[in-house]
């Protein structure tokens, strides 16, 4: 077991491979010196997230304090002059939506994204059963690891129900600085009424991120926020996009731009057992959406259950290659911020992490 100490010099920064806080971090491939192992570290600037500490110090403390297999952990937080580090296992496929723009532009297959919904669904069970509403589930929050195992971050949105001891049954609080997950945001978040809401929000954003990583595109992606708000409270429900919705969708997903030039989208064929996953997660009304525990029992997943992950996602994914440490660039002997303007003009989409 690797002891990972909060110390500058323990670890070498070799490269950017993404942003995130809105540019305020860079994350870096690093090596930790001492064990000779591959991390990823990202580096927050204090001095850029003045109004945005909170939220920082929410997923810092989310994070260290929550324990499953399938949530992204820290080996170590520490500041370090004007940022705070937190040192991360490599996440070598990145992002599903990094695999989306890079290499599956059309949608992952059914089969790979039953096996990472899976995993997520057993990272929402844990936080659930404590309370926690994840509140920004979705595809730039799922990360895959080399041996195939999919591990849900973003947790600084996340909140808890649990105050003085007493868990709420229904909470009000809306996320601030959210504009970016709105689009995944169940109807009752976006309400914002006297009826609140709780984890089966997070079962919502599910089915929204299921679309996401199917279609190749997010439903409501081109719409305004308001107009992308009345349709949810319409009853506007998204679809999986395949040859069996399109004669009656097509319409619908024009609307709400989620539909490809690309007519090959639509000569694929999910199962049935898909569509009906989707369709509760989706499900306006959050009494009639299963909780997590019930969505891990769903038919749809029983064929991510008959082997495991390791076996089989990274096979799926093929051609994609997971980024491999020895391939990566020397150190870098500047600093960070010169580095990340030089690797822009660099294409790097297909290594890059989106926090």
């Amino acid at each position: 077991m690797v002891d990972y100490q909060p110390v500058p010099s323990h670890y070498q920064l070799l490269t950017v491979i993404g942003k995130g806080c809105e540019e305020a971090a860079s994350i870096s491939l690093a090596k930790h010196l001492p064990s000779g192992t591959v991390v990823s570290i990202k580096r927050i600037n204090l001095e850029m997230i003045e109004n945005d500490f909170n939220i920082v110090k929410t997923e810092i403390l989310m994070t260290r304090q929550l324990q499953q297999d399938n949530l992204l952990t820290y080996y170590c937080t520490f500041v370090h002059g004007r940022y705070i580090w937190c040192v991360m296992p490599l996440m070598e496929y990145g992002s599903c939506k990094d695999l989306i723009h890079a290499h599956f532009t059309e949608g992952l297959p059914e089969l790979a994204i039953a096996y990472i919904l899976r995993d997520v669904l057993m990272a929402l069970d844990y936080l659930h059963t404590r309370g926690i509403i994840h509140r920004s589930v979705k595809a730039s929050h799922i990360l895959l690891s080399e041996d195939g195992r999919a591990y849900l971050g973003g947790l600084h949105y996340s909140h808890d129900m649990v105050f003085n001891g007493q868990r709420a049954r229904k909470v009000h609080h809306f996320p601030v600085r959210a504009a970016a997950s709105l689009n995944w945001h169940s109807p009752e978040l976006l309400e914002q009424n006297m009826n609140g809401y709780d984890t089966k929000s997070d079962i919502y954003s599910l089915g929204i991120t299921a679309c996401e990583l199917a279609n190749g595109a997010t439903p409501f992606q081109d719409l305004p926020p308001m107009q992308m708000l009345l349709e949810k409270l319409s009853g506007t429900v998204p679809r999986l996009l395949d040859a069996n919705t399109l004669p009656e969708t097509l319409d619908m997903e024009q609307e709400q731009g989620e539909l490809h030039n690309d007519t090959a989208l639509f000569q694929r064929s999910f199962t049935p057992h898909f569509h009906n996953f989707v369709h509760l997660c989706l499900q306006a009304d959050p009494f009639q959406r299963p909780n997590a525990a019930q969505l891990l029992n769903h038919p749809y997943l029983k064929r991510a259950k008959r082997k495991s992950s390791a076996d089989n996602l990274p096979t799926l994914l093929q051609p994609v290659k997971p980024l491999s440490p020895e391939a990566i660039l020397p150190r870098d002997t500047c600093d960070v911020e010169d580095l990340a303007e030089k690797m822009s003009e660099v294409e790097v989409e297909e290594a890059s992490w989106i926090f």
